[in-house]
């Protein structure tokens, strides 16, 4: 596989869940695999570097290559060719549609992402206060 592709609507509005899912320190909250992860810079930016650490310990460097506030952005591991693009699209005042689009230059995947982030997340947003 090459490519992947999952949405979810959650019910958030865009800005909100955008800046929950550009914040590094929310990361580990919703992404199991990730134990850790930083940035170079506050606030996010094109350019930025994601800096994360999985539960083996092995560090990546992710670099913001696209963005848009609030509608989209794209992070690229230049050394491997790998791209997550996720957009987010207004439903109503309070709801949003998250696409999280990967894909890979050259070869496949060895663990494409799956749908259970994406319902972690929804479920961590949507938590009643």
């Amino acid at each position: 596989m090459r490519a992947n592709k999952l949405s979810i609507q959650i019910d958030w509005p865009v800005k909100d869940v955008f800046n929950f899912v550009t914040d590094p320190a929310n990361t580990p909250k919703w992404i199991d695999l990730i134990a850790k992860e930083e940035t170079n810079e506050w606030p996010v930016k094109l350019g930025t570097i994601y800096k994360n650490q999985d539960k083996t310990g092995e560090w990546r460097n992710l670099e913001m290559t696209e963005f848009e506030e609030n509608k989209m952005f794209v992070m690229t591991n230049r050394a491997t060719g790998y791209h997550v693009r996720y957009t987010l699209t207004q439903l109503g005042n309070n709801s949003t549609e998250l696409e999280y689009y990967e894909w890979i230059d050259n070869g496949g995947f060895e663990e494409p992402f799956t749908i259970q982030p994406l319902e972690k997340l929804k479920s961590i947003l949507e938590k009643p206060a």
